[in-house]
C-alpha cells in the first residue's frame, strides 16, 4: 500500500524488452535500504525490485512490467529513457498517511484536456475514462500518476485538480503538457461504496 506522497524522482536509465518490458529506474533512494521483492510504485505502477545497485555515486533498481500493466498503463507511451517517473516506496506500520491510502494497481488512463496557471498554483482539467467518472467525486480524492489529489470539480468525464508549486517542484507535474496520458487509480472508498449500492439495488 501507498500514500501517494511522492519521496523521489526517478528517471528511466534502461528499457529491455525480454517477453515482459525491463526497466532500470535511477534514484535518490540508497539501494542499500531497498529489499529485493520490494514494492515500489512508479508513477502511480507498484512494481517489484528484482535487482538493485549502484553505478559510480547513482543508486537504481530494476523492475519487470508485464504486457497487462504496459496495456493499461501510459507505460508504453510515455516511457522512454530519460524520462522522469514519481517514484513512492511502500508505506510501513507506523508511517505517516499524508495522502490517502493508495494500492498502486491503475484503473485506467486519463488524459490532459487543459492546463492554466492561477496564481502561484496551475489548474489541470483531465479526462477520465467514461467507466471511471463515476468514482470521481468534487473533494474526492485521486491518484494521477502515483500521486494523491483532490478533486476539485467536476463534469461529466471531465474533472480538474489544482497544484500547488510544492507538489510542482517534488514531482513530475512541471513536464505535463495538454494530450498527456495520465495514470489513474480511483479512490478505494468510492470503489466500495459504489459496489454495496450495486448490490443494494439488486
Amino acid at each position: 500500500m501507498f500514500t501517494g506522497i511522492i519521496t523521489d524522482i526517478g528517471v528511466i536509465a534502461e528499457l529491455e524488452q525480454r517477453g515482459d518490458l525491463r526497466a532500470r529506474i535511477n534514484t535518490k533512494y540508497d539501494h542499500n535500504g531497498i529489499d529485493l521483492g520490494a514494492s515500489i510504485a512508479c508513477s502511480g505502477c507498484c512494481l517489484t525490485v528484482i535487482e538493485k545497485g549502484i553505478d559510480d555515486t547513482q543508486n537504481w533498481f530494476d523492475v519487470e512490467i508485464s504486457a497487462e500493466s504496459v496495456s493499461k498503463t501510459n507505460i508504453g507511451d510515455k516511457w522512454a529513457v530519460g524520462a522522469r517517473i514519481n517514484l513512492e516506496r511502500a508505506l510501513k506500520v507506523g508511517d505517516e498517511l499524508g495522502g490517502h491510502i493508495v494500492s498502486g494497481h491503475v484503473d485506467g488512463v486519463a488524459t490532459v484536456t487543459a492546463i492554466k496557471d492561477e496564481g502561484d498554483s496551475t489548474r489541470v482539467t483531465f479526462e477520465a475514462p467514461m467507466a471511471l467518472a463515476k468514482f470521481i467525486a468534487p473533494k474526492g480524492s485521486v491518484a494521477l500518476n502515483g500521486t494523491s489529489l483532490t478533486v476539485n470539480g467536476v463534469d461529466g468525464a471531465a474533472f480538474d485538480v489544482n497544484f500547488i508549486p510544492h507538489t510542482k517542484s517534488e514531482t513530475t507535474w512541471n513536464d505535463l503538457t495538454v494530450g498527456d496520458p495520465i495514470n489513474l487509480e480511483i479512490d478505494t472508498l468510492a470503489r466500495y461504496v459504489s459496489r454495496l449500492n450495486d448490490m443494494q439495488g439488486t
